[in-house]
């Protein structure tokens, strides 16, 4: 399991690099356009899935939450925005670098931003913190096709430094 999120760490960044350059095609205006999405834009939704990186990474590292909301404007600048992006997924790559079999098997103990404390494994809180930012990387992905913007294959087998059989 180890393995699995440390390619699913490369994964994200992989992605996440793609993923800015096929937006950085478009001029701001278009990327921070409400397009109906769950967090209206391009520019938005980029920003939602670093706010609750931050979130999660801050839980994971035993750092303070500082919490201002699903859809707080961390970076109103693309090009600042595109920059904390490449740092959180070094930050991810490093974390996820470290882990241990044994982090992922022991009990994970958070508050949610209610308050509310929760006790998961450390490998659900590892799944669902991958899933959240591939869940709304597929809305950037279907809103830059709505702009004519192709992002290229996604498919976590045709990312270059895939392990595995290749024909």
């Amino acid at each position: 399991m180890v393995d699995n999120y440390r390619m699913m760490a490369r994964y994200n960044h992989w992605m996440n690099e793609k993923l800015f350059a096929a937006a950085g095609s478009l001029s701001d205006q278009v990327r921070k356009r409400n397009m109906g999405a769950f967090f209206h834009s391009i520019h938005g939704t980029f920003n939602h899935i670093l706010v609750g990186d931050t979130l999660w990474m801050n839980r994971f590292e035993r750092k303070p939450i500082v919490w201002h909301g699903h859809a707080h404007q961390m970076y109103a600048d693309f090009n600042q925005l595109e920059h904390a992006r490449q740092a959180m997924d070094a930050r991810i790559v490093a974390f996820t670098d470290a882990l241990t079999a044994e982090w992922i098997a022991t009990p994970f103990d958070y508050n949610k931003l209610s308050g509310n404390p929760v006790r998961v494994t450390g490998w659900a809180a590892l799944t669902h913190f991958f899933n959240h930012q591939t869940h709304h990387r597929g809305q950037v992905t279907t809103l830059l096709k709505q702009c004519d913007v192709d992002p290229g294959d996604t498919d976590i087998v045709a990312m270059p430094d895939v392990q595995g059989v290749q024909e």
